[in-house]
């Protein structure tokens, strides 16, 4: 197999693992529902580049503990089928690391988006103050 060839089957195998990720992880859908919001406030706020890189690194590391996660379980599934303490304790350690990853994305999401959402935010509330005013 040539070097082009092999190398657009492991695209293939790799597109293949992200529609099973997609078609049986819940969680996953979520994880990109929040993402599409993170990424329309940023687009809302005008996030400079910095930012953005931020943002979608941030995405990327949930996004990737998810598939982690989901490949340990396939995995512990198929090594012990059976319930077995170790294979709970590799599935509970590999959400773990999803939590970890999304309680970064948030506190992440909250300090690059926070500020110009609540300066956004002051500024409606001014100018609705001064029309009453006037």
């Amino acid at each position: 197999m040539g070097f082009i060839r092999s190398r657009l089957e492991s695209f293939r195998h790799a597109f293949r693992g992200w529609v099973h990720v997609l078609r049986t992880q819940k969680n996953v859908w979520i994880h990109g529902a929040i993402a599409l919001i993170v990424f329309l406030l940023g687009l809302w706020v005008g996030l400079p580049p910095r930012d953005w890189a931020v943002i979608i690194l941030t995405a990327a590391l949930v996004f990737t503990a998810e598939f982690i996660n989901t490949s340990i379980e396939a995995v512990v599934d198929l090594a012990s089928p059976d319930k077995h303490p170790l294979a709970k304790i590799g599935k509970d350690v590999g959400a773990a690391a999803v939590l970890v990853s999304a309680i970064a994305a948030i506190l992440i999401g909250l300090l690059l988006l926070g500020p110009p959402i609540w300066a956004k935010i002051v500024s409606v509330v001014e100018r609705c103050v001064e029309f009453i005013e006037t």
